[in-house]
């Protein structure tokens, strides 16, 4: 199989990730141009070649009407939903577009999954030569506030660039991923992300669960109409008004100087994310020169009405969460425009917390996808909230324990299987009782199922039953068992999860964790009594063997005495005694096992002379 990647396919640049096996962490992978951000941009050569990335950015300035950039924002609308936003862009609409949007380049129209296709396929293809093999499998990550149209159109956009999409992610949970919250940190976490052209804000609450995590999203909100490219938009205008007033000169007919002028504004919003001012120095047609000193100040009251545009949708996904400010946990900030030092001081004064900036905001997202596909095509632990199976699957064994094939928070679909036996001589069946939750003890989970495989009477141990645990993308669990020495097979379907609602859920994990100390004394008594039964037949056994007529009355004394220690701490709660008389006993017929093991050589070296002859 291909190497999985997690994908951000942002609206201003995108980028590509994976798990790194030798370090153990995700990281993105850098394009030709050395950097790992990948302009959102896609421009029609005039030979008809489509070219994506860095190459097609610098051609909006040389040929702006065959090159489009944002068209995430275009993704699942119809013409209708963005009349006033083509506005300020210099995109052709297809006279016959009708549900779905199609942007003419040059002589030929787009759709914005097509459009999005090929900025796939690019970074598709920096990872391929990154790897030197194809990469067919991804998790691509959309807004959290994407819809279902909008993330319809993210999937076939996946498709047109040749990929497997195995998952979309939401960007806020695979930020939280990134950020490593999951092992670090319990409580609930704002994601405040504010990228090129859309916002989110969500609030998950991230519960421990044994072995893995369980995301649970509390509220979600935001506007997949605002972000950095207002920011740009707004300095682009501040210019052009001034232009036209001190010169009057309307750059709307010159599209490409006005793409100079605003790669000239972004460059001055960059700088102003650590210096205090800047200046603009900008040519204009015929000689004319537009200098501009802008301060920090300056930029923050010209940006305040977007900035504040995106804490609205902040407090409302708290009112839907039932939640203060203060009790907030952890922040979260994602997305290039969470540099600008206003957004910042804002989303602290809001949340009464400093947030984590210490990753990279640009590619957090890509980074926790990444992760993402590492969990699904491994199966490793630590799942995201969307499409796992929320409590841990397993069987009941000897002694009423439960063995868990699956454990909590997998990512589905996914499959186990283990290996048991008979406990005792002659069994004829094995009964296996399918089990839900997250104690050690069948009695304290859900029963989900229960059937029997028969097997062939003979001594305890002998039999080999393999069990398979198989879940598949809609939640329904396949237990399968066979008989390895005859083949014997049976099989259930059951519902795994559903008809559990989330109080009983959470109820289950807490109860897990307030008894786990609890829970695992009792399977290691019930463990130790399992392993003292197996011994102690054994060691019978062994002093019914004539070989045993060699042991001195001292020797078979000491023996007797550790059987009868090993009986009395079997029946005693302390699993520690147990097992130290288990070493006992084993200290006490190792010379008992020497001569019944010298005495099972000779007789075969006397077999193999007699086949000699």
């Amino acid at each position: 199989m291909s190497k999985a990647v997690g994908i951000d396919l942002g609206t201003t640049f995108s980028l590509i990730a994976w798990m790194n096996p030798a370090s153990g962490k995700p990281e993105c992978i850098p394009g030709p141009y050395g950097t790992t951000l990948c302009p959102s941009v896609v421009s029609l050569d005039v030979d008809g070649r489509v070219v994506a990335g860095e190459a097609a950015r610098r051609r909006l300035l040389t040929q702006p009407a065959r090159t489009i950039y944002s068209a995430k924002r275009l993704m699942g609308r119809g013409v209708e939903d963005v009349e006033d936003e083509l506005k300020i862009f210099p995109f052709r609409i297809d006279p016959e577009s009708r549900n779905v949007i199609r942007v003419r380049l040059g002589d030929r129209a787009f759709t914005p999954p097509e459009v999005s296709g090929y900025i796939l396929r690019e970074v598709k293809g920096w990872a391929e030569e990154y790897f030197h093999e194809p990469v067919t499998r991804a998790v691509i990550t959309v807004p959290a506030y994407f819809n279902d149209a909008q993330r319809q159109a993210t999937k076939d956009a996946g498709r047109l660039a040749g990929l497997e999409v195995l998952r979309l992610v939401n960007e806020p949970t695979a930020a939280a991923l990134a950020y490593g919250l999951d092992r670090a940190q319990r409580g609930r976490v704002a994601v405040y992300d504010f990228g090129g052209g859309t916002f989110d804000i969500s609030i998950l609450k991230l519960i421990a669960a044994g072995e893995g995590d369980i995301y649970q999203v509390l509220s979600t909100c935001g506007d997949t109409h605002l972000g950095g490219d207002d920011i740009d938009n707004r300095l682009l205008d501040l210019a052009r008004e001034e232009i036209l007033r001190d010169w009057g000169l309307d750059l709307a007919p010159h599209s490409q100087v006005l793409q100079e002028l605003r790669k000239a504004m972004i460059a001055a919003k960059h700088e102003l994310s650590d210096a205090e001012e800047t200046t603009v120095r900008f040519l204009l047609p015929e000689g004319m020169a537009y200098v501009r000193r802008l301060t920090r100040e300056e930029f923050e009251a010209l940006i305040g009405p977007i900035v504040e545009r995106t804490l609205a949708p902040a407090r409302q996904a708290l009112r839907d969460a039932k939640l203060k400010p203060e009790e907030i946990d952890e922040v979260v900030m994602v997305g290039g425009s969470t540099r600008i030092p206003l957004v910042r001081r804002r989303v602290e004064e809001l949340f009464r917390r400093p947030p984590h900036v210490e990753l990279d905001p640009d590619e957090v997202v890509a980074l926790g996808a990444a992760v993402q596909a590492h969990i699904l095509t491994t199966g490793v632990e630590n799942a995201l909230l969307l499409d796992v199976t929320p409590l841990s699957l397993g069987i009941e064994t000897m002694g009423g324990v439960v063995a868990k094939l699956i454990p909590c928070n997998s990512t589905i679909p996914a499959s186990a299987e283990e290996l048991f036996t008979t406990g005792v001589d002659n069994q004829t069946g094995i009964d296996l009782h399918v089990l839900q939750g997250e104690r050690e003890l069948a009695r304290d989970c859900r029963s989900l199922a229960r059937f029997r495989l028969p097997v062939e009477p003979g001594l305890a141990g002998l039999a080999r039953i393999e069990v398979r645990f198989t879940i598949d993308a809609n939640g329904i669990l396949q237990v399968r068992a066979k008989d390895l020495r005859t083949g014997e097979e049976r099989s259930i379907d059951v519902q795994p999860s559903y008809g559990l609602a989330e109080p009983e859920i959470e109820r289950m994990l807490i109860e897990s964790i307030d008894f786990a100390e609890q829970d695992f004394a009792v399977r290691q008594l019930i463990e130790a009594r399992n392993e003292s039964e197996s011994i102690l037949r054994a060691a019978e056994k062994s002093l019914a063997d004539p070989q045993s007529a060699e042991l001195d009355s001292g020797e078979r004394a000491r023996i007797d005495a550790a059987i009868a220690a090993l009986r009395l701490a079997s029946e005693g709660e302390d699993y520690r005694q147990v097992r130290a008389r288990i070493e006992d006993l084993n200290r006490e017929t190792m010379h008992l096992a020497e001569l019944l093991m010298n005495r099972a050589i000779a007789s075969a070296l006397e077999g193999k002379r007699v086949a000699d002859i």
